[in-house]
């Protein structure tokens, strides 16, 4: 009893501690993803208004190259540089980071390139927490916590999501465990971040999955095999993305040159194959999928024209397109496996991203935030089964598996 008392003073001010600085992350966090939202929608209406803009892309790709050869070589690395301080911290993640992601994202998204919007904002939260183990002085220790809390309140308030938020800070570090003693600093960042960003007056999508299937033998079976089918897609995406990316590099060595070339093959074959629905985010084939028949093959083009953007260097994330993926993929398979299309892309939209991030357990609370409680058990079963089959080659190259880096 007496040394519990004693260490209640200690408690009391990790606590008070943590809520300062987590606060201060989601403040800042909150507010910078609220002004990438408003803004990616704006650039995005002048996108779909004059589509001819699809021409520039390449020499878009390669302003933003020349700019990060500039100003942002050491801030490239991007979510793998925020991973990286986590595991080894060395030096503050430069603030630089995330006005140059911000701006390159703005650009892709302008132009049309295949990009998401996750990694811009957990690279705006890291950055922007770090910059007060500067002016605090932290520790390594604590340094590592607030990484945590920037990656945690940039995914919450991008996507709305507080809960995945929190638990994808502490999970997608290493694959197949948890850090515990960051989890008030990633729980507060991620709740208080999203609620800055709601007091800015942003509204993020709203899905419908429709009625879910009650559990049952055959519907649990059946979101299973659906598992699998998610995991081989997010494991040929992740493999695709990296694979093209090292091609790339040997075959292309200037990066001035890589999106040009990646930026014209997109463009001639968005205008010659009518392919205006596999640029940008996508969100409004992510919303078809929900409520009926969509191509067979959208699935397919997205993951080309994303793996053929980010492979070749243009900036974004990838967690907008893998939700586009792995919807579509649902829908496709709906009619193959006799389930509800909208229960099947709810399934694939958070599943493809989890076998794609290692990251089960925040995509499991992704779908019950989204989708509502009733997907709960099948959302954590299609989760773990395309975890499990995707390989856990993810898409963060830093990433860690007994010490030692995934990919």
């Amino acid at each position: 009893m007496s040394a519990q008392a004693r260490s209640l003073p200690s408690t009391l001010r990790h606590i008070l501690m943590w809520s300062a600085l987590s606060a201060g992350v989601a403040a800042l966090a909150g507010t910078a993803s609220a002004f990438f939202l408003l803004t990616l929608d704006w650039v995005t209406a002048i996108r779909e208004s004059h589509r001819w803009l699809i021409a520039l892309l390449p020499l878009a790709g390669a302003g933003v190259a020349w700019l990060y050869l500039r100003l942002g070589r050491s801030v490239e690395g991007g979510n793998n540089l925020l991973l990286d301080e986590i595991h080894d911290p060395k030096a503050v993640v430069p603030l630089r980071m995330a006005p140059l992601i911000l701006l390159s994202t703005l650009v892709s998204h302008l132009f049309g390139a295949s990009v998401g919007r996750e990694g811009t904002a957990v690279q705006m939260g890291g950055a922007l927490a770090d910059q007060f183990s500067a002016v605090f002085k932290l520790s390594h220790q604590d340094r590592r916590l607030l990484l945590m809390a920037g990656i945690s309140a940039g995914f919450a308030s991008v996507f709305g999501t507080p809960l995945a938020g929190a638990v994808f800070g502490l999970e997608v570090l290493a694959v197949g465990r948890l850090r515990h003693d960051a989890l008030l600093p990633c729980v507060l960042s991620a709740v208080l971040a999203d609620q800055v960003t709601r007091l800015w007056g942003v509204h993020h999508g709203v899905y419908a999955a429709g009625l879910v299937p009650s559990l049952s033998a055959q519907s649990l079976g059946l979101t299973a095999l659906a598992g699998v089918a998610f995991g081989v897609a997010a494991m040929a995406f992740a493999r695709s993305s990296q694979a093209l990316s090292s091609r790339m590099a040997r075959w292309v060595p200037s990066p001035l040159w890589r999106p040009v070339w990646g930026g014209a093959l997109l463009a001639l074959a968005v205008w010659a194959l009518d392919g205006w629905r596999y640029v940008g985010l996508g969100l409004v084939p992510v919303q078809e999928a929900f409520a009926g028949p969509v191509p067979v093959w959208d699935f397919a083009a997205k993951m080309a024209s994303t793996v053929l953007s980010l492979g070749t260097g243009f900036k974004g994330g990838e967690v907008t397109p893998l939700f586009f993926i792995g919807a579509t993929l649902g829908n496709a398979l709906a009619p193959l496996l006799h389930m509800p299309v909208g229960t099947l892309a709810a399934l694939g939209f958070v599943a493809v991203f989890a076998g794609a991030a290692n990251t089960p357990l925040a995509c499991t609370l992704m779908a019950i935030e989204l989708f509502g409680a009733p997907i709960a058990v099948l959302a954590a079963l299609a989760c773990t089964m395309s975890y499990l089959c995707s390989g856990h080659q993810g898409i963060y190259k830093a990433q860690r598996r007994d010490g030692v880096k995934v990919s």
